[in-house]
């Protein structure tokens, strides 16, 4: 169990990152990482030296699913961190698939110690299971050097390995719009995964970097043996706060190099943009419905615009109050994947998925977790994340678009690249 031990004030985002690198670096945690551009999710999250974990290989059956996560969170008050792969998605829609994955369905861990830092209130919170360790790491976070000012790298598109290059991202486009000319789907994201060799790559500090210059609401780097999961994704998928449910679905892209207020009215405006959204959020409000009160879901703050990564994002608030008989791991995999990432009607377009992709997308659109409890629990969606394989040596970063019945396979192609622009050259491409 972890209890407040320690309270340091005036503690600002730029030191706490400083503290998260050491500890990162030097004990191997896990982090969570929030930004003051984003005041709902100013908080963040450093998970030091684990003391359990629980992982579920893919392919365990779903009705072992839940139990084994609510056994391993609600044993003790500590919080737990990790991950959930889109592919345990397909063992609860009950999609099959012939491809191998080399990432378990989940990976949670427990710590002897979180550190939680409110970059609102510039102030840092010691969770540990004593006074002593709690001092300790206070000695720790009193001595950790600043974070170095490192240049991001630049991957040239030579040596780029797209599972589904231009040509064949497009045709895909193009057999999805038949598809939904046949009904199978309304929407569907078609992705693509990006296969880059790095030499004397360092993650942690390219994960710091990238928060630097791209900040985004829910950054985690997360350890799983030899991969080093780095999500940097702007997406809420859940949010429970003491039962109050929250989920924003983002759904509308517009890329700009230079920001103007007709850049969002553009993006507001469009048909396409909204049918997108539109049609999501009512996936979303179904998926949560089954697990709120009666008459609590609403819908809030539809086509609501905010930048990131150089890009405008359309989202909405989804909104309701998880049902007394049910916790947030209930309402978590009930939604689970995250419409916005599938397609709707879901289990169709995640069929289709299985057909058009030929990549498997493990962590990337499946979920960055954060459980504090039966009641409270803060989950992105992995979009905007890359795996760093240190015994291969290599990076995989994937990127995908939505397509309804009036995109363009050229434009959805553009639209994939810009959401890879943090890390490649989209007009390389």
């Amino acid at each position: 169990m972890n209890t407040p031990c320690t309270i340091l004030n005036s503690v600002s985002f730029e030191r706490f990152c400083d503290i998260a690198l050491y500890f990162v670096k030097e004990k191997s945690a896990d982090v969570l990482l929030g930004s003051p551009a984003y005041p709902e999710s100013s908080n963040s999250y450093l998970g030091i030296a684990p003391v359990s974990e629980l992982t579920l290989e893919a392919g365990t059956p779903a009705d072992e699913i839940g139990p084994a996560i609510k056994s391993f969170a609600f044993a003790d008050e500590g919080p737990s961190i990790g991950y959930v792969s889109y592919e345990c998605g397909h063992a609860l829609r009950g999609i099959a698939s012939a491809k191998s994955t080399e990432f378990p369905a989940l990976h949670l861990k427990k710590y002897a110690a979180v550190l939680v830092h409110d970059a609102g209130r510039e102030s840092l919170q010691v969770l540990s299971a004593d006074a002593e360790s709690a001092a300790e790491i206070v000695k720790k976070i009193h001595a950790a050097d600043a974070v170095p000012d490192v240049d991001l790298p630049c991957f040239s598109a030579e040596s780029v390995d797209m599972s589904l290059n231009k040509c064949q991202y497009e045709e895909g486009v193009r057999q999805t719009l038949e598809y939904i000319k046949e009904g199978l789907t309304y929407q569907l994201n078609l992705s693509t995964k990006f296969n880059i060799p790095v030499d004397n790559f360092d993650p942690v500090l390219w994960f710091f970097a990238l928060s630097k210059k791209y900040p985004a609401p829910y950054y985690a780097l997360l350890r799983c043996g030899e991969k080093v999961i780095i999500s940097t994704s702007p997406e809420l998928f859940l949010r429970v706060e003491g039962g109050k449910v929250t989920s924003e679905p983002i759904k509308g892209t517009l890329r700009f190099d230079k920001f103007s207020a007709e850049l969002k009215e553009i993006l507001v405006s469009s048909p396409k943009e909204d049918a997108e959204l539109s049609m999501i959020v009512d996936l979303v409000r179904n998926d949560i419905s089954a697990d709120c009160n009666y008459g609590s879901v609403v819908v809030e703050d539809h086509k609501s615009v905010f930048a990131v990564d150089n890009l405008l994002q359309m989202y909405s608030r989804v909104c309701g109050r998880l049902a007394d008989d049910r916790d947030c791991i209930d309402l978590f995999l009930n939604a689970f994947p995250g419409g916005s990432i599938t397609g709707c009607p879901k289990k169709s377009s995640m069929e289709l998925i299985e057909l058009l992709e030929p990549h498997t997308r493990g962590p990337y659109c499946g979920s960055i977790v954060l459980i504090q409890g039966p009641r409270d629990m803060i989950s992105s969606i992995a979009i905007r994340t890359a795996v760093y394989d240190r015994s291969k040596g290599d990076l995989s970063y994937w990127a995908g678009s939505g397509i309804v019945i009036d995109s363009d396979p050229q434009a959805e192609y553009q639209e994939t690249l810009a959401k890879a622009g943090k890390i490649l050259t989209p007009e390389k491409m």
